[in-house]
């Protein structure tokens, strides 16, 4: 197994993010256990869309600070988040390398990539010296097909159904394997209350009881799994 495994313990934040007039800052409420800060829009939207996927374990906000040097001093630099993934069925041999990561307008790398190139040449170094991944994300990285699903469904997280209903629909998708919408609307959902149907089935998606692939479009040809 690579040198850097989940058994080793996890960094914590190297220093805090306070709030800025430049950008919007605040705090992502990841799942049950406090709160991630974040320090731009761009940066919400990744932790929205990487939080979504029951493959994330923890995300770590400016988790190392790393020396680097260039034209003769020396500076140091903190990648915005580090992402840890659960092992799942895989073997303990292929598990998934966490990510660093640095969350960067196109625009903006676009236009200093050379002055920036240093500090994320160090990071690249360091996340391989650990058995990591480093990688830069901008919109088109983040602000995709399934970042616009994973907004999409946030409105139906907080619906409330009976939970007998829920159990009937999950239990007709874990008999199957996997189940397409339509079939389940079919099943579960009478011509007249196809709105109140549609709005559970996304619910179930939004709560992680029932998986997607949310890359693809929402509609009545997706299918579903039990996680």
């Amino acid at each position: 197994m690579v040198g850097n495994s989940c058994d080793k313990t996890r960094p914590s934040p190297v220093r805090s993010i306070k709030p800025t007039r430049r950008s919007v800052s605040g705090v992502f409420p990841f799942r049950d256990e406090g709160g991630i800060r974040y320090e731009s829009l761009l940066e919400r939207d990744f932790l929205l869309r990487t939080e979504f996927s029951k493959d994330v374990l923890a995300i770590i906000p400016q988790p190392v600070s790393l020396p680097f040097v260039t034209k003769g001093r020396q500076y140091s630099y903190t990648p915005d988040f580090l992402v840890y993934y659960r092992l799942g069925d895989r073997h303990p041999d292929d598990y998934p390398k966490p990510m660093l990561v640095e969350v960067k307008p196109e625009a903006e790398w676009r236009q200093h990539w050379q002055n920036w190139l240093p500090k994320w040449k160090a990071a690249w170094r360091y996340a391989k010296d650990q058995g990591w991944s480093f990688h830069i994300h901008d919109e088109s990285r983040i602000r995709d097909t399934a970042w616009q699903n994973i907004s999409f469904l946030e409105r139906y997280e907080r619906m409330t159904f009976a939970v007998e209903e829920s159990d009937w629909i999950i239990n007709t998708v874990r008999e199957m394997g996997v189940a397409p919408v339509h079939y389940l609307l079919a099943k579960h959902s009478c011509a007249h209350y196809r709105g109140q149907g549609i709005s559970h089935l996304w619910h179930l998606i939004a709560t992680r009881r029932l998986v997607c692939d949310i890359r693809l479009p929402l509609n009545d040809f997706l299918e579903v799994w039990v996680a």
